[in-house]
């Protein structure tokens, strides 16, 4: 886990709510940060560009399987 930074965060476009709760990402030149909308200040996790890429196009493909 990370210290989060101090910008501005976005939920997905298919959140259909935008109160609702989800996770929420912040994408900086090197890094893309998630955290937890339902708690803001708490810890968040950090993800390079690359790795992000290869966990969401599992995710759109149907699997879990992350390549260690």
């Amino acid at each position: 886990m990370a210290e989060q930074p101090q910008h501005d965060w976005f939920k997905s476009s298919y959140s259909a709510n935008p109160d609702a709760e989800c996770v929420e990402c912040l994408r900086t030149p090197k890094v893309l940060w998630v955290r937890d909308s339902k708690r803001p200040h708490a810890q968040c996790i950090a993800f390079s560009n690359a790795a992000w890429g290869t966990f969401a196009g599992n995710l759109k493909d149907g699997g879990t399987f992350v390549k260690s």
